[in-house]
């Protein structure tokens, strides 16, 4: 049996991920018969790898992942980083500047590099309720003293689309900033983004981006769609991402990729 599509890449929340952090058994089904026909599957999220690790192994899942927007290639099989790039420190303070300059003060976070690295939570900073540890820190000079994959933003009044929108405006082409889930807007290194960890993965793999599918819902998304040869967005996808989709499913609480999988492989001869 053949699958059209030799990688397919799914993002984790509201993706793959239902809304309370589990995958159904319906996608876990549809996943491994894809990946019996010899196609592989990759999760590429925005979370850094501590952040992801336990979801890959409730999962079962050995293979490459691609986290922290694209900065981390971790193999989960062997636990070890391939790659990880980490954001210029001056250059973010120096960005967060400009962006507080134009919109007042903001709440920051930030994700340390590395397999363990913490997610440190400054003053007034949001934090979602669940279950991912954070280190909350009285002292903002504490967030800048280790090498960081990214720093998260918050602004007491702005959206999140008006403030990534106002960080962009601000800070040039010092970083790039994007929004990657409710609450969720960060900064980080320039020219990174989910295509650019998930070409260095399915270069891993003999993979083209010809040969990929790709699952998605924020507008973090959107370069990975540009790279994939085809980009298919949830029910509950941000608009932005819509617009540039070649298809929309069903929402992550129904099973959107499995839909999509199941269609496919129904259509797969076998050989």
């Amino acid at each position: 049996m053949t699958f059209p599509y030799k990688l397919v890449a799914t993002d984790l929340d509201g993706t793959l991920l239902r809304n309370d952090d589990t995958v159904s058994e319906r996608t876990r089904a549809a996943l491994a018969a894809v990946t019996e026909t010899g196609a592989a599957h990759i999760i590429v999220t925005g979370r850094a790898v501590p952040w992801t690790r336990h979801i890959l192994d409730d999962l079962g899942y050995e293979g490459l992942a691609v986290c922290g927007q694209g900065a981390q290639v971790y193999h989960a099989g062997e636990r070890k980083l391939l790659t990880s790039l980490t954001l210029d420190r001056q250059l973010a303070a120096l960005a967060l500047s400009k962006i507080e300059a134009e919109v007042g003060p903001l709440a920051l976070a930030a994700s340390r590099d590395g397999l363990d690295g913490e997610v440190l939570v400054g003053p007034g900073y949001r934090v979602q309720e669940g279950p991912l540890p954070a280190l909350f820190v009285k002292d903002p000079a504490e967030l800048w003293s280790a090498p960081l994959n990214k720093v998260y933003i918050q602004h007491p009044e702005l959206d999140d689309d008006a403030l990534a929108q106002a960080a962009r405006a601000a800070v040039g082409n010092l970083v790039d900033v994007v929004m990657a889930g409710p609450g969720v807007v960060e900064i980080l290194p320039l020219g990174l983004s989910k295509a650019t960890g998930l070409s260095l993965a399915a270069r891993r793999l003999g993979v083209k981006a010809a040969d990929t599918l790709a699952f998605g819902d924020m507008p973090n998304d959107i370069p990975m769609f540009a790279w994939a040869r085809r980009g298919v967005a949830m029910a509950n996808a941000h608009a932005d991402l819509k617009a540039v989709a070649q298809e929309i499913t069903a929402s992550n609480e129904d099973d959107g990729i499995a839909v999509v999988l199941e269609r496919l492989l129904s259509r797969t001869p076998t050989a």
